[in-house]
């Protein structure tokens, strides 16, 4: 197994950002234009996600979240979150990984909060990350992979879909949201 020297881990740190591009600041009509396209998009490419939506006490939409990286990437996109059809916090979505991957990719994200415990939690929180009692779903060619009672019962479900690009390779990651202020 080949050793990582820290020489290669400070090379791999700005070719990670390189590859994330240029991050635009958008305004909140920018996000809430972007987030409303972006449901319809997944209410079009994974009809099942209507359902859930229906069923969520709020979603968070991150219209495109960009990753790029070699050996260590990350991973940001700004989105809003929805009760109902309205938007009630701006929020970013940041993501480092490390491990054996290389390429970039674009795509869209959804988080399901399906308590209002949860969503509360998510709101009053300073910085909250993505933890163990999600569950994923992703999309395969289109067809998505069903809502289950197990699904329905989690308190959040995070749905990624419209990928485009390509990301290889297996690695550690973490994710953490935070409030946008502008």
């Amino acid at each position: 197994m080949p050793v990582m020297t820290r020489r290669a881990v400070l090379a791999a740190v700005p070719a990670s950002v390189v590859a994330c591009g240029e991050i635009a600041v958008l305004s909140q009509d920018e996000i809430n234009a972007s987030v409303a396209a972006s449901r319809r998009l997944m209410f079009e490419t994974v009809p099942w996600s209507r359902d859930l939506a229906s069923r969520a006490s709020g979603i968070l939409i991150i219209p495109e979240v960009v990753e790029g990286g070699f050996v260590i990437s990350a991973a940001y996109g700004e989105g809003a979150l929805l009760i109902g059809d309205a938007p009630v916090d701006y929020m970013s979505m940041t993501s480092a990984a490390f491990g054996f991957q290389i390429g970039a990719q674009a795509f869209s994200h959804a988080l399901f909060f399906m308590t209002p415990e949860v969503l509360r939690e998510f709101r009053v929180t300073d910085g909250w990350e993505l933890g163990v009692d999600a569950e994923f779903a992703v999309p395969d060619q289109g067809i998505g992979a069903g809502i289950s009672s197990n699904t329905v019962g989690r308190p959040v479900v995070a749905l990624i879909y419209g990928q485009r690009g390509l990301i290889a390779g297996a690695s550690f990651e973490g994710t953490k949201y935070s409030r946008l202020i502008r």
